[in-house]
């Protein structure tokens, strides 16, 4: 049986030594270390062995199994090392080659306008002042000329919370905080961008959309300076040459109101199919802030008068940029985003 071990040791010996890779190392190890590998059966026949001979077979086996265990372990580590030099040197880093440029991103459009629209604003004096996009229904509504049940509501589909919390239907609550916290100080001159939400969605519509509402409150303001300011606006984001109408409408916050209009930006007035050929294209609302919500916000509407304004980004953003389906904002489609400017 001697003999045997020992013949089987070379035999397991050169077979290690002409391991090729991991998988076939254990495949060793299993063949001849295993529960029923071949080293095992042979010791299994330790019992027919006389008494005498059995403790110098047993020593033989353990000394074997060690000495196969042990080169085992080595092959194994010498591969492993095989296998880290080439992967190293298939991943080697060339110094000496060109960097790899970094793909530049482009501004969305809705940021490109955004921005536009802030700097606009603030060359002719306005402050940036933002606020919570979960607002509670006294600011978005009742501080604004909306008590409870009042039917211009439902000009406003609004994601309740709770009953009295929910998310902003426009970023109007800011300037009522804004008049609250500084009443009766003027002259109060923000702009309020922002993310608003409202139950609505289809080409022209989308359940969170941005808005830009912008406030003046100050001593003797007039129609003429609301005219003045939106004028000057429509024409720096749409040009120069672009003709202005003021159009009489409604709304619950400011009294009178209107609603402002553009000359098409496709047929230049002349009348087509994005105009549905009347030659104007509404922007934004305005009108002079109601003497009920001054007061509301600690004004008091004999001494001081204020005008205010708000504007869809994605509306401007649209008729700026020749877009026919908002949901084109918010897919994530390269090919269309970067049509526009690097950023």
């Amino acid at each position: 049986m001697q003999e045997q071990l020992k013949a089987l040791e070379g035999e397991a010996r050169g077979e290690i030594e002409q391991a090729a890779t991991l998988e076939q190392v254990e495949e060793l190890r299993v063949r001849y270390l295993g529960r029923k590998g071949k080293l095992t059966l042979i010791l299994r026949g330790m019992k027919d062995l006389p008494s005498d001979e059995r403790p110098l077979v047993g020593k033989l086996g353990n000394e074997i199994r060690a000495r196969l265990e042990d080169l085992l372990q080595q092959r194994r580590i010498s591969l492993q090392e095989s296998l880290k030099r080439e992967r190293l040197e298939r991943e080697r880093l060339d110094v000496t080659m060109p960097g790899a440029r970094p793909r530049l991103g482009n501004k969305h459009p809705l940021t490109l306008v955004l921005e536009e629209i802030k700097e606009i604003f603030m060359g002719l004096g306005f402050s940036v002042v933002e606020g919570p996009e979960i607002e509670t229904d006294y600011y978005n509504f009742e501080a604004l000329n909306l008590p409870p049940n009042h039917p211009a509501r439902d000009m406003q589909d609004s994601f309740y919370i709770t009953e009295k919390i929910l998310l902003r239907t426009h970023t109007s609550p800011v300037q009522a905080r804004t008049m609250e916290r500084t009443a009766p100080a003027v002259p109060v001159r923000i702009i309020c961008p922002g993310k608003v939400y409202r139950r609505d969605a289809d080409s022209t519509h989308s359940p969170m959309f941005h808005q830009v509402e912008g406030l003046v409150v100050d001593r003797n303001v007039t129609l003429a300076h609301l005219k003045g300011v939106l004028t000057h606006f429509a024409r720096e984001v749409f040009g120069a040459d672009r003709k202005v109408r003021f159009r009489p409408s409604y709304f619950p916050f400011t009294e009178p109101s209107a609603e402002v209009d553009i000359s098409c930006v496709i047929c230049g007035g002349r009348g087509c199919r994005v105009c549905s050929h009347t030659g104007w294209l509404e922007i934004l609302g305005s009108g002079l802030v109601h003497p009920r919500v001054l007061a509301m916000s600690g004004y008091d509407p004999d001494k001081v008068s204020g005008f205010a304004f708000g504007m869809g980004v994605e509306r401007i953003a649209m008729l700026k940029y020749g877009i026919d389906d908002i949901r084109l904002f918010f897919e994530n489609n390269l090919r269309f985003l970067e049509q526009f400017g690097i950023g």
